[in-house]
């Protein structure tokens, strides 16, 4: 039992009144082996701490939340967010520990907890001592077998259906995620709750100067359409490649950049043409004046539990095209362009349509605006507490 000893750290006391609630949430999955999890935590946990609510928050934190050891954390400052006046910090063993898996209940035994929101799959499923709220994003690995290892899908499988079987209440992104776990899972979708996340607030329309600088530190050109993605198969970015070549915007001799950006399993994507560049994973705090550079973002993907480049490009003031394909319609309603994912002509004339009218990227501009300012994680922290208040009745 290496990883114990294992302690409650209390940062703040109640100096009067009490809590109606002890709601514990579970951070440890805030880290860079998960970083679209991480994100919708931290997000999350941020907008708990704002609220103007009698509840306590307990937030589980891995035994260095600073990152340094195990797992790092490079992108969240989880020991800023555990100062808030009303959150108590939880630290406890990795969850895919024996300890992890062990410890947690008698932790949240102790600490008094009413309610416990896991935002992953993976945690103690037996001797939990309050009700449990799990959010499952997606069903990816059902929907797309091809794309994980049948170790995996095996594990994501086994993982979700005990899970599933342990909370009162499960939490997704979209009616569409909603709708799909119910069908692949056979869950009534009366236990399913749909809470939108939101782009986080440092994703605003950026200064020209910041807008230049991260050109320059790019070597980006004035003119570029972005895509923002993984290189999993399912984002279709072989999609937006071929129609990128079809389209008379990347057939012009004077063409505009194609660029490409994010997180990469295999190295980064090199295609034999002279005005598509990836670059890779880029700092999260040079992604807002990234998207606010574009011209143009496209997002061809054939699938998302929720798709929240959309909504950051839209927030910084980036036109939009995307995929009509999972919950993206859901998301963007009508301030995106919509094509088919697997009809690269189509996107390719949703491109050049886009390129070449000044008139429509002004409106798709001020309509992206308008629908990503409907998105908020305060009002994502209000709706998942009343599914705690749901459960702890």
């Amino acid at each position: 039992m290496a990883l114990l000893p294992i302690v409650i750290l209390l940062y703040h006391e109640v100096e009067d009144g009490r809590y109606l609630m002890n709601i514990a949430f579970d951070l440890r999955f805030v880290n860079d082996h998960f970083p679209g999890i991480g994100r919708y935590a931290f997000s999350l946990a941020s907008a708990f701490a704002a609220l103007d609510t009698r509840h306590r928050f307990i937030f589980i934190v891995a035994q260095d939340a600073s990152g340094r050891r195990s797992v790092p954390n490079t992108r969240y400052d989880l020991m800023s967010l555990l100062r808030s006046p009303k959150v108590r910090a939880l630290v406890a063993p990795s969850p895919f520990s024996a300890a992890g898996q062990i410890a947690l209940p008698a932790l949240l035994r102790l600490a008094r907890a009413d309610v416990y929101h896991s935002p992953y799959y993976v945690f103690p499923y037996a001797g939990l001592p309050c009700p449990a709220v799990m959010t499952l994003y997606d069903v990816i690995p059902r929907l797309f077998p091809r794309e994980s290892s049948l170790r995996a899908r095996l594990f994501f499988d086994l993982s979700v259906r005990v899970a599933l079987r342990q909370t009162q209440r499960i939490v997704t992104s979209s009616r569409c995620s909603r709708d799909d776990v119910a069908r692949v899972y056979r869950v009534p979708a009366a236990r399913i709750d749909v809470v939108y996340g939101a782009a986080d607030e440092r994703f605003r329309p950026a200064e020209p100067e910041t807008r230049a600088a991260v050109r320059t530190r790019y070597q980006l050109p004035e003119t570029f359409a972005l895509c923002v993605t993984s290189d999993k198969p399912h984002k279709n970015v072989d999609t937006l490649v071929k129609a990128w070549r079809l389209s008379a915007t990347g057939q012009r001799e004077d063409a505009p950049w194609l660029v490409l950006a994010g997180h990469r399993t295999r190295g980064l994507l090199a295609f034999d043409h002279p005005r598509i560049r990836d670059l890779g994973p880029v700092a999260e705090s040079d992604l807002p004046a990234l998207y606010g550079s574009a011209t143009l973002f496209v997002y061809p993907s054939r699938y998302e539990g929720f798709g929240l480049p959309p909504l950051e490009a839209m927030a910084c003031g980036a036109p939009v095209i995307c995929s009509h394909a999972g919950s993206l319609p859901e998301v963007v309603g009508d301030a995106a362009l919509l094509a088919d994912p697997d009809d690269a002509q189509a996107l390719a004339a949703a491109i050049d349509r886009v390129f070449a009218d000044s008139a429509l990227r002004a409106t798709l501009r001020e309509a992206g605006l308008a629908r990503a300012a409907l998105f908020s994680w305060r009002r994502a922290a209000q709706e998942t507490l009343a599914v705690y208040e749901r459960v702890s009745r």
